[in-house]
């Protein structure tokens, strides 16, 4: 059985692949594939770079947190 978690964060990294986004930009992407995140997408963003699967940091040229993936 697929978890729904595991999907969700997979999709994200394949988002930020290449790409940096701000939390906004990547609300948006994600909706725009008609996904909906299953908890607040910040504490989600949060716990998966506190996992290793996404670097982070904030950035006041874009106004928030920016996030990406390494390679």
């Amino acid at each position: 059985m697929v978890d729904m978690n595991d999907s969700y964060q997979s999709t994200i990294i394949n988002i930020l692949k290449g790409k940096d986004c701000t939390t906004l930009e990547l609300e948006t992407k994600l909706s725009i594939q008609g996904i909906r995140c299953p908890d607040d997408l910040a504490r989600t963003l949060n716990v998966m770079r506190r996992k290793g699967l996404i670097n982070g940091k904030v950035s006041t040229e874009r106004g928030g947190w920016v996030w990406w993936v390494e390679g």
